[in-house]
């Protein structure tokens, strides 16, 4: 077994933006370096590290091929033990080979989501995956969505070269909240942009972050520097949930948002979609709470929607109408009620009253693909111009 570097060698890491080093090797981050000082909450942090969308992409001859990584987990007290790691996923030629859990290295452990934490240290594990077919193949390792995983170290019994250059297919930025995250998804090419992007031929970078969907400027200017064929923003859930917006405040926010991405993409396809179905918030506004079955309740007073609070309703109608108005001047923005992903006949799959279970997002991934990359659809086939020479 030979190693290889996984940073300045072959390996390419796509769907972070950000690398840090670490004590053991790097962390793949999904926000960029310079996000980092714009934002105190350190719950925005926590999400970008955990690697939604994120793979390391090469080729190779190998028929086994091992990964070290170092994962960081959770555990409340009175749990019978961690959270689970979650799998990687190693995909060869576009197909699915071989899926191992992720083995447990670091340990987070609090009284209670928020509290103070203690680490207990772990150390590295390795995933191995052998019988790979013979021949240069394109590989594709896909790390847990829900788990930070630094990359220590890439082994293999054959060479190991880089991706090939583009094969056309366009490039797809997504943000949106847990939702489009998909913690909840039974592996991290279940998640719906994962599952939407195989189906319509793309290749998506996923920036979505848990809880934190806020129409952040520095998301914003995130998207408008990336390279990408085709935009989509997902919004309006944490919006409610947290009653971080009124009526007043929440349109110029979207306007703003969407003119900073049109700065860096002024006729890139950008698809902006409302939020999909909650029970609790649809008529009632934020903030939420949890009942004792563990679902999310709205605790705000509806009677306060006449004096601009925001329920799922008044952002999806909002959203709808700033679109219908920027598209008499932008013919490649669209939009898309979120409850045709998941809506008022999907809600037995919200197994909190807000988060889709796992068959849910692989289902909302089917809608999304066939809404979206249709022949009448606004990421109708988009490729990128082949590179020559």
């Amino acid at each position: 077994m030979r190693e290889y570097p996984l940073v300045g060698g072959p390996v390419e890491v796509r769907g972070a933006l950000d690398l840090e080093r670490t004590p053991a090797g790097v962390m793949p981050r999904r926000l960029p370096a310079w996000t980092k000082e714009q934002y105190q909450d350190p719950s925005v942090y926590g999400g970008t590290l955990m690697p939604s969308g994120v793979r390391l992409v090469f080729r190779t001859d190998a028929r086994v091929v091992e990964f070290e990584v170092l994962t960081s987990t959770g555990q409340l007290d009175g749990d019978p033990g961690p959270r689970p790691t979650g799998l990687l996923e190693l995909m060869v030629d576009g197909a699915l080979a071989g899926r191992r859990r992720a083995p447990l290295g670091h340990v987070v452990r609090m009284a209670s989501p928020g509290a103070e934490q203690q680490l207990i240290p772990g150390k590295p594990g390795t995933a191995r995956f052998a019988g790979l077919p013979a021949g240069m193949k394109n590989i594709e390792l896909w790390l847990p969505q829900q788990t930070p995983t630094e990359l220590v170290a890439l082994r293999a019994d054959g060479e190991v070269l880089a991706p090939l250059p583009s094969d056309g297919r366009p490039r797809w930025v997504h943000h949106g909240s847990s939702i489009s995250h998909c913690l909840e998804a039974d592996g991290p090419t279940g998640t719906w942009p994962v599952v939407a992007a195989a189906l319509g031929g793309a290749e998506v970078t996923n920036l979505s972050q848990p809880g934190n969907d806020m129409l952040d400027p520095y998301v914003a200017r995130t998207i408008r520097d990336l390279p990408a064929d085709l935009i989509s923003l997902k919004t309006g859930i944490n919006i409610v949930a947290r009653a971080a917006f009124r009526l007043r405040t929440f349109g110029p926010a979207v306007h703003g948002y969407l003119d900073t991405i049109r700065d860096g993409h002024p006729d890139t396809p950008l698809l902006v979609i409302s939020p999909v179905s909650c029970p609790a918030l649809e008529a009632r506004p934020g903030p939420t709470g949890v009942d004792r079955d563990g679902r999310i309740t709205a605790l705000g007073d509806p009677a306060d929607l006449a004096g601009g609070a925001l329920s799922l309703q008044v952002v999806r109608d909002e959203l709808a109408r700033i679109v219908a108005v920027r598209q008499a001047h932008d013919p490649n923005l669209h939009h898309l009620d979120g409850r045709e992903l998941l809506g008022p006949a999907d809600v037995d799959d919200l197994p909190d009253g807000l988060h889709p279970s796992a068959a849910a997002y692989r289902r909302m991934g089917e809608r999304f693909a066939a809404h979206a990359f249709s022949d009448g659809g606004p990421f109708r086939a988009r490729s990128r111009t082949r590179p020559t020479g």
